[in-house]
């Protein structure tokens, strides 16, 4: 597939992808600077792929959702054509699943090759995929054929230049747009390897300038160099230096940057003070959550955390704290109450809009509260008995999230009419029940509300019991309601709440 965007890999000098410290802040202010292209951090495959897209209007983002309200990947329009997306994977289809997952907000992606980290390890990730050429001819392969966007990887360098040069020759045939080289060994990590607990080289190692310009001189696609922090670059002028002496196309930083990211400045290194007052504006400007601002300013401060500055902050626990650190109350209250205003408007406004909504849906303002229902009953579980007994179609729940606030709202149909309550939840399970609370209620069947007295679907479920019992059949769990497995797959089958 031909790859269509205008992201080139020759003369950049590059963000790495650094855990907990590349999130949305850190890139922005590093092409504030002059990086050309930024690499988010790792990011494994099955955890995207359980993440629905969501656009926030109030931040003005898009964001990646894990089902328990987690942002794992947030983005923006300032970067979408400098940003390439880093996964973790060790399976060709996840890999392009995740891909096409994000392939309209990024720039690239890439596949992480090199980290020696055991959680990476373990899952065949990471440096893992260096033993297996086939797995990582297979991954990148089907990446290249399966979407628009220019597709890398990153390496570590093998324990022989032969062996490396062979590698990337044959990754080269896969039709990657470039590869980055961290110019450090890394085991083949077999089985026996494992066993004998052999080292990888760490970042007090010398660079390997010698193996990196051995494949930029082997390979015709670009070679991004990395590993320079410890032995070349202090300032914006040593990137050159480290660039020549292994011969490669562009330069990724990675520590030097996450240090100071103003290392990406052609006139020099800007006050530690004033980039890290820059850092706080962009985790104010998108809602960053407060222990990786902190990380990542506690990276910065570095020999300075012993000061009383550095315990203060290490002290902290919100971004209001952090402000009260590096003197940004004011800035930090301004931030807020604009958000603020900009939350209730869009509220209002997506209330208004519920209002002009299909007029075929009866509403109501409802809402479940399970302390007035028994134990292990439920408006949903009413309504699907109910839904038997008439001989209708079972239920259908479809569920959408309002990005502004994160709540929930659920259109129950039954019997092709439409139900929903007027009030927005903090769960997709609240949702739903307020939902079918709506549908009962206007059909005039009981609920199974404590003060409905003598509740049917307790006495069924005593019966089942009972017969089961009488049948030897000791294995299922009496607590268990006959049709609550049926129930909980239709619950939790559709994890991607699209947006409202």
């Amino acid at each position: 597939m031909t790859v269509n965007t205008p992201l080139c890999f020759r003369g950049k000098k590059i963000l790495a992808p650094m855990v907990r410290v590349g999130t949305l802040p850190m890139r922005l202010l590093a092409l504030d600077y002059g990086a050309d292209i930024v690499y988010c951090e790792e990011l494994i495959d099955i955890k995207m792929l359980q993440c629905k897209r969501v656009i926030n209007e109030v931040l003005e983002t898009v964001d990646f959702v894990a089902p328990n309200e987690r942002v794992v990947f947030r983005t923006c329009e300032r970067e979408r054509h400098r940003v390439v997306f880093q996964m973790g994977s060790a399976d060709a289809e996840r890999a392009l699943a995740v891909a096409k997952l994000v392939e309209s907000d990024v720039a690239g992606i890439d596949i992480n090759m090199g980290c020696p980290k055991e959680y990476s390890t373990k899952a065949s990730m990471g440096a893992a995929l260096l033993s297996d050429p086939d797995k990582i001819e297979s991954i990148l392969t089907t990446l290249v054929k399966g979407i628009c966007k220019p597709v890398t990887c990153k390496i570590r360098i093998l324990p022989s230049i032969e062996d490396t040069v062979n590698l990337v020759k044959r990754i080269e045939k896969t039709g990657i747009a470039a590869i980055a080289v961290h110019g450090r060994k890394s085991l083949v990590l077999s089985f026996f390897c494992l066993l004998e607990r052999k080292k990888e080289e760490r970042p007090q190692h010398p660079v390997h300038c010698d193996v990196i310009k051995a494949i930029s001189e082997a390979v015709s696609i670009p070679v991004i160099a990395n590993g320079g922090s410890h032995d070349f670059i202090k300032e914006y002028m040593d990137i050159e230096t480290f660039q020549k002496a292994t011969a490669a196309s562009s330069v990724m930083i990675a520590r030097a940057a996450m240090w100071n990211p103003s290392i990406f400045r052609k006139e020099g290194l800007f006050p530690l003070k004033e980039v890290m007052q820059d850092y706080i504006k962009y985790v104010l400007r998108y809602d960053n959550h407060y222990t990786n601002t902190k990380y990542c300013l506690c990276q910065m401060l570095r020999e300075q955390l012993e000061t009383t500055q550095g315990k203060k902050l290490h002290a902290a626990q919100s971004t209001q704290e952090i402000c009260e650190v590096f003197e940004m109350t004011d800035f930090y209250e301004e931030t807020t109450a604009i958000f603020e205003a900009k939350k209730t408007l869009e509220t209002k406004t997506q209330d208004e809009d519920d209002q002009m909504e299909d007029p075929d849906v009866i509403k109501m303002a409802v809402r479940f509260d399970k302390r007035e229902y028994p134990p292990q009953i439920t408006p949903k579980m009413y309504l699907l008995e109910w839904c038997r007994k008439e001989k209708h179609p079972q239920p259908v729940y479809e569920t959408v999230q309002r990005p502004v606030d994160r709540l929930f709202c659920s259109v129950v149909t039954v019997a092709e009419q439409k139900y929903r309550s007027t009030l927005w939840d903090k769960s997709k399970k609240l949702a739903e029940q307020a939902a079918a609370i709506v549908c009962l209620r206007t059909l005039g069947v009981p609920e199974g509300k404590l003060c409905e007295g003598e509740n049917h679907l307790i006495n069924k479920r005593k019966r089942e019991d009972r017969e089961r019992l009488n049948n030897g059949d000791h294995g299922e769990d009496l607590a268990e309601p006959s049709h609550k497995k049926a129930n909980f797959i239709e619950e939790t089958s559709d994890m991607n709440v699209p947006k409202m």
